[in-house]
């Protein structure tokens, strides 16, 4: 008899070590396994004649890497197994980052891909859209900026020059970040084609030439994404609307463009076609944004009006119908035609194809895969992140949720906290919130005191002669503990990071409020807001600490 020793990799649990264990005993000739997730090692008593490949080929059998093998009491070189190995379906943000750390923690990488690389953020989301906002942002600031020593005209606009542009900043975003990183980590492997479970172990990927290529990885992680979620409308299936997708491309400047939606991508995309000469009328279900603050929406929705859109809220579409040249929304506020209509109702996870219940892999009633907060599925092996499953859809939440899945994936212990996840929309005043709104506080038992700045107290933003929107804080009654923050305001998004930092160290607005910030910052109204809590800022100096 002697004894062997393995470093195991990939064990996330101790019920990953019970697995390798009964699968080292299982082996004809052990007679003994003690297994440790902590050490990631397994020690071995074996009759002498058992080579160290069969133990780490059952080990590698129960889902996990092996190396090691030699004899404990005398130093025999090791064998080593192959690596563990990891399969990523999809290639957007989280499939990257995930794939990129999984190389670093020594495992082999294959990513799945049927697309285009990059997924949806640096595709068709994230980057072109805001490019597009910020043309549309200069072609306002020329026609109704508001310094009267400056003339003001309506630009001409070239609508195929700005998307060429647009096109050309995507096209090298995504070989910098995404292809090139496929070029030259040789611990990633593309495997072109559409991926869907056979069982908990087994991915059968359809290629182009129609055949089916299987593979069976030791890891799964789904990272598949999202794209637009098109209602039950009748007459709409079958229309040429746009969604985001096709409205980020389009060479034209439709004369009047219907938008029907009422959250984030329907309203960027609303006031950017209005400001670049679009007649726009934008229809929505609910309130605008309706899972914020209600002021949020009411202040977003009189700043747009005042630009000249037409919002309809609270609007139920009965059914939707084109005749080749107009498009017609018949709703209960009448009858609405327009050449374009845009439709940006939500979206819905990329999961119907992938056979997750061939796996056991649960998911929520919209199809999202239910993760928990090590992004671990209901299959111990199979992971998921990104906008494909429950967590906040948001591309940096991904690509965190990527790097966490793969450091769990190797055996590693990593949590993501979505208790301070910062949110922006790019609309023009934008829209930026952390933590809790004051009746989500509430409906948690917690007694909340708040305060609003509008941002005529502001003096950045006098200063710009923009003071449209306003900073709110939400704080503990008791403690003055900061629970959120609420911001309407140029450059929201620039701010709201500072009020989410505050949260994550547990500050309350005086210790905010205490703060020295920057003057003639938009963030200083967060300062300002704090100081409500106990002053009047109207009664303070400038700068007043």
């Amino acid at each position: 008899m002697s004894e062997r020793i393995l470093h195991v990799t990939g064990m996330t649990c101790e019920h990953c070590a019970a697995s390798v264990k009964q699968a080292l005993l299982a082996i004809a000739g052990v007679t003994r396994a003690d297994v440790s997730y902590p050490d990631a090692t397994a020690r071995v008593e074996v009759d002498a004649g058992i080579p160290a490949s069969v133990l780490l080929a059952a080990v590698r059998a129960a889902g996990y890497g092996a190396e090691g093998g030699g004899d404990a009491c005398c130093g025999t070189a090791p064998q080593t197994a192959a690596k563990l190995s990891v399969a990523i379906i999809g290639t957007g943000s989280a499939a990257f980052a995930a794939a990129i750390r999984a190389v670093e923690k020594g495992a082999e990488v294959t990513v799945i891909e049927a697309s285009t690389i990059g997924g949806t953020c640096v595709n068709v989301g994230c980057v072109p859209s805001k490019i597009l906002i910020r043309a549309a942002h200069v072609a306002h600031l020329q026609a109704r900026h508001p310094f009267p020593g400056l003339a003001k005209h309506r630009p001409s606009l070239d609508r195929q020059a700005l998307a060429a542009q647009q096109q050309a900043r995507v096209e090298e975003l995504r070989h910098a970040k995404y292809e090139s990183i496929l070029e030259t980590n040789p611990g990633i492997t593309l495997l072109r084609g559409f991926a869907r479970f056979e069982d908990a172990k087994t991915l059968a990927v359809r290629q182009a030439d129609g055949t089916e290529k299987r593979i069976t990885p030791d890891r799964i992680l789904v990272a598949t994404g999202r794209s637009p979620q098109i209602p039950d409308v009748p007459g709409l299936a079958g229309m040429p609307f746009w969604t985001s997708t096709e409205a980020l491309i389009a060479t034209e400047t439709p004369a009047h463009l219907i938008v029907y939606g009422g959250s984030v991508v329907a309203l960027e995309f609303a006031q950017a076609f209005l400001r670049l000469g679009s007649r726009v009328t934008l229809v929505a279900r609910g309130k605008l944004l309706s899972r914020e603050d209600p002021a949020i929406g009411e202040g977003l929705k009189a700043v747009l009006e005042d630009e000249g859109m037409r919002v309809l809220t609270d609007i139920d579409v009965k059914a939707a119908r084109f005749d080749g040249k107009v498009f017609e929304l018949e709703t209960s506020a009448g009858t609405l035609r327009g050449d374009r209509l845009l439709v940006a109702t939500g979206r819905k996870p990329n999961t119907a194809g992938l056979a997750l219940d061939h796996a056991g892999v649960t998911t929520d009633t919209s199809g999202a895969i239910v993760v928990d907060d090590h992004l671990r599925t209901s299959v111990p092996h199979v992971y998921a992140a990104g906008d494909c499953t429950n967590a906040p859809q948001f591309v940096y939440v991904a690509a965190a949720a990527g790097t966490r899945a793969a450091i769990n994936m190797t055996g590693g212990d990593a949590a993501l906290d979505f208790s301070v996840v910062p949110a922006v929309v790019f609309t023009d005043p934008q829209v930026a919130t952390v933590g809790l709104t004051e009746a989500q506080a509430n409906k948690l038992g917690m007694t909340t005191d708040s305060r609003t700045l509008t941002l005529d107290n502001v003096p950045r933003a006098l200063a710009n002669f923009d003071t449209r929107g306003f900073i709110k804080l939400v704080a503990e009654k008791k403690t003055g503990r900061l629970l959120g923050a609420q911001v309407l305001a140029g450059e929201g998004g620039e701010i709201i990071q500072t009020a989410a930092l505050a949260i994550r160290n547990r500050m309350s607005v005086a210790d905010l409020a205490g703060q020295i910030f920057p003057y003639l910052t938009m963030v200083e109204g967060l300062k300002l807001c704090a100081q409500t809590f106990t002053q009047d800022v109207k009664q303070l100096s400038c700068c007043a600490g």
